[in-house]
């Protein structure tokens, strides 16, 4: 078999990810789809490239050799497509974001402060295919969101920014939640709810909740996977509780709330790719993603009281 780019973007992928699962789907394949076609390129160079664990994936001797190699030469081939798009020269900003109250409120922004460009949104749960999109040039810039206590790979030609170093994340509950009306909810009040799955589990947002829930003294029972923003209707029937980024609204029905002690925290990180935008324009898109979320956490009853409280964590804003 000869190897194809497309071959090299996958090895580079499952090193990046550590994790087939992961790497599956921030390719957008399956799991198994994404073992054979590793194991075809094993036959092809001769030999294993990544030992597998219970923990994950890590390159051999031989992965590193290749992944090395592989790696230049996608550099090479992303900074020859880049070529094709310079600064200053684009129509079109392809901005993305996970999925956040604010995002209606940043595109506003991004329309007054970039008037040259046309800003078209994708929102994006997963902050692994946020990452992605922004390494193989599919996305100029992506406000991100990560837990607190995991990393997401970046590639070498994208820069970032912290926009907000740290912030709670908050549960969603149905207003007849036998803890619903407690200013903030014990993680442990809600051992015994079902739970809908994170949106971008594959990032590690799953396996956060699960440690969390785990340092509270049970195991959550993760029933349901919905569309991110999806699953208001089970959380409002009393059939599911969600975590929700703090700035989230409640509906009738609904209720967002504090998890006691912040057992979970996110991060929100503005990146880009450095050779499609200017300094000057980056700023701008700085300034209006930290408008734009100050202005929501604000506006949230909820999260208000604990923004106010934090200053040490507001984005500067001129």
């Amino acid at each position: 078999m000869d190897l194809e780019f497309r071959h090299l973007r996958a090895i580079c992928t499952i090193a990046e990810t550590g994790s087939l699962s992961q790497a599956a789907s921030a390719l957008g394949v399956s799991q198994p789809s994404l073992t054979l076609l590793l194991q075809r390129v094993e036959r092809s160079v001769g030999g294993q490239l990544f030992l597998r664990s219970r923990t994950g994936t890590a390159p051999t001797a031989l992965g590193e050799r290749v992944l090395g190699r592989a790696r230049v030469l996608l550099v090479e081939l992303d900074a020859f497509s880049a070529d094709l798009v310079r600064p200053n020269t684009q129509s079109v900003l392809r901005m993305g974001s996970a999925h956040m109250e604010c995002v209606a409120t940043l595109v506003s922004r991004l329309d007054e402060t970039l008037p040259e460009a046309e800003i078209r949104l994708q929102v994006e749960p997963s902050s692994t295919m946020l990452a992605h999109s922004l390494t193989h040039g599919r996305l100029d810039a992506a406000l991100i969101g990560m837990s607190d206590d995991k990393d997401v790979p970046l590639g070498a030609q994208v820069m970032y920014r912290t926009l907000v170093p740290r912030v709670p994340v908050f549960v969603a509950v149905a207003d007849t939640h036998p803890s619903a009306r407690l200013p903030e909810i014990p993680l442990s009040d809600l051992a015994e709810d079902s739970w809908i799955c994170p949106p971008g589990a594959d990032d590690g947002s799953l396996a956060t909740l699960r440690s969390a829930c785990r340092g509270a003294g049970f195991v959550p029972r993760i029933r349901f996977e919905v569309p991110s923003g999806g699953g208001r209707q089970l959380i409002r029937s009393g059939q599911a509780v969600q975590l929700v980024e703090p700035t989230s609204i409640g509906c009738p029905g609904l209720v967002v709330r504090p998890l006691a002690g912040e057992p979970l925290r996110m991060r929100l990180v503005l990146a880009w790719r450095r050779e499609r935008l200017t300094e000057s324009q980056i700023n701008r898109i700085h300034e209006a993603s930290a408008a734009a979320y100050t202005h929501h956490a604000l506006e949230s009853p909820v999260f208000r009281p604990w923004w106010l409280a934090h200053p040490e964590v507001h984005p500067r804003l001129s």
